[in-house]
């Protein structure tokens, strides 16, 4: 009943690198000092798990070291603007887009033009799986001349510029492509960064892109590794090994200068999915139970130590439209007497905050009367399982617009009954039924309020209790400008980030 899946939280990690940033490979030492065009060092959590395929995960790393890009990106309202393309209009009630091309150039000398474009988009529209923004989308694009681009749907889609925004729909040269339609992104991206070198699923090497249309970047190139372990992350920041450590640790900040800790709301929240399709929570009373027994605001002291706050919903702060169109959910089951019910709890210690939000929970709903087993695993083996709905409930975040900052899109793919990333399997006739009116809607304020009730009707079901959205914490040095850290976990590094 469902289409193939890629969960999209971003999960995937290697071992810890010991010592990885003893040297940092550009000629510099960590105490050279801040010249010039330096090269930024930097530590992230999560190592490339498909050699770089643009189609995947993958696309969000190379999208925040400034390496790729596609026609559009989103601003910090969530709203599609300009990149490759200078803009566009709909025909067609809204069947077909054309994007106009901007002058641009990419990293192997080669301009972008219109038939460039189309034959990326096509090429991502073939992959399989099919990159989660254009899940369930028939998508073409046909060249105009050499600077406008046609891409057509099947059903008029009025939410196409904010898909294209997605890094997995970036543009690459055309000798990036081979005739398995596999996509070797070094140095054929149109980014501020070219990707020169790749050392496995350890570290990467990227040089500035002098061509870029956007101007010069102010640093003369990236030297990133992958370190899974927050703890270390923060150390080679501490030590001044890293010039930026994404995604610490909320339990490191308070052992680290206060100037190098910076925090924004994002989109990503933390959320207890419950299996609607077997177990002890196919109870709607026992859902309704479980929902009682929690308190949100613990786990936001708790487990993230204030850098979260609880939740009103699925759309967290960082959407400031959300708060005032939210509408309180109606029609919820009465909560059933759990009398020792045993439910098996999973979550992944990727995410070092998540075991302990599991164990909050645990306690809470074992008071409640639950028995309660916890399950902690990484990501990686806990994922077919949890594909499987091997488990009555897991503790899962999730950045509600990383794929295409729509949130009518996240709802059809979380909470539907054809969802790719349904974890709580829920299959809800009225659920399907707001969320199928939202999607028809294509003015943003209308979009927005249809998408609220459609919200309403998601958490009327009790399938997700929404418990905390999440800050994101990176350490940047003071001797860091211009980092990019935004709510959608798309950016990190532009042409104005410099030491």
């Amino acid at each position: 009943m469902r289409t193939s899946r890629r969960l999209t939280a971003g999960l995937f990690v290697l071992p810890l690198l010991s010592g990885c940033f003893a040297s940092s490979g550009d000629g510099s030492s960590a105490s050279s000092g801040a010249a010039e065009g330096a090269r930024l060092r930097v530590a992230l959590p999560f190592a490339p798990t498909e050699n770089y395929s643009p189609y995947g995960q993958d696309a969000m790393l190379l999208s925040r070291l400034g390496v790729i890009e596609g026609l559009t990106k989103l601003d910090a309202n969530g709203t599609a603007v300009p990149a490759l393309a200078e803009s566009w209009s709909s025909e067609n009630g809204g069947k077909s887009w054309v994007f106009t091309l901007r002058d641009a150039r990419f990293q192997d000398g080669e301009a972008v033009t219109a038939k460039a474009v189309a034959a990326s988009l096509t090429a991502a529209g073939k992959a399989d799986p099919a990159p989660s923004a254009i899940s369930g989308v028939r998508l073409t694009a046909t060249p105009e001349g050499d600077q406008r681009v046609r891409v057509g749907t099947e059903e008029a889609d009025p939410v196409l510029p904010l898909r294209l925004s997605n890094p997995s729909l970036s543009v690459f040269a055309p000798k990036a492509y081979d005739a398995k339609g596999e996509v070797d992104v070094v140095g054929t991206a149109t980014g501020p960064f070219a990707l020169t070198e790749v050392d496995g699923d350890t570290a990467a090497t990227l040089d500035r892109f002098d061509d870029y249309w956007g101007g010069r970047a102010q640093a003369s190139g990236i030297t990133a590794r992958f370190v899974s372990d927050g703890t270390a992350r923060a150390n080679a920041l501490r030590t001044g090994d890293v010039d930026i450590a994404e995604s610490l640790p909320v339990a490191q900040v308070s052992s680290l200068d206060k100037d190098t800790v910076h925090e924004v709301n994002t989109a990503r929240n933390t959320g207890l999915y419950l299996n609607t399709r077997s177990g002890a929570f196919t109870d709607a009373g026992l859902r309704a139970a479980a929902r009682e027994a929690i308190d949100t605001s613990v786990i936001a002291k708790g487990a993230y130590e204030g850098y979260a706050v609880p939740a009103q919903g699925l759309f967290g702060p960082a959407l400031t439209w959300a708060a005032g169109k939210r509408v309180e959910p109606a029609g919820r089951a009465k909560a059933a007497d759990p009398d020792g019910t045993d439910i098996t709890l999973a979550t992944y210690n990727d995410r070092p905050e998540l075991p302990e939000a599991a164990q909050i929970l645990q306690q809470q709903l074992q008071k409640a009367g639950f028995e309660v087993k916890l399950e902690v695993r990484t990501y990686a083996r806990l994922e077919g399982d949890l594909l499987g709905g091997k488990f009555d409930a897991a503790v899962f975040s999730r950045n509600m617009m990383l794929d295409t900052g729509d949130p009518v899109t996240v709802l059809a793919s979380d909470y539907t009954c054809d969802g790719s990333n349904n974890l709580s399997f829920l299959c809800d006739e009225n659920v399907d039924k707001l969320v199928a009116a939202a999607q028809a809607e294509s003015g943003t304020a209308e979009r927005q309020n249809a998408a609220m009730k459609a919200e309403a009707a998601v958490l009327g079901t009790d399938s997700v209790i929404p418990l905390v959205h999440l800050k994101l914490v990176a350490g940047i040095a003071t001797s860091v400008q211009g980092a990019l850290p935004d709510p959608y976990e798309r950016t990190l590094i532009g042409t104005g980030t410099r030491r």
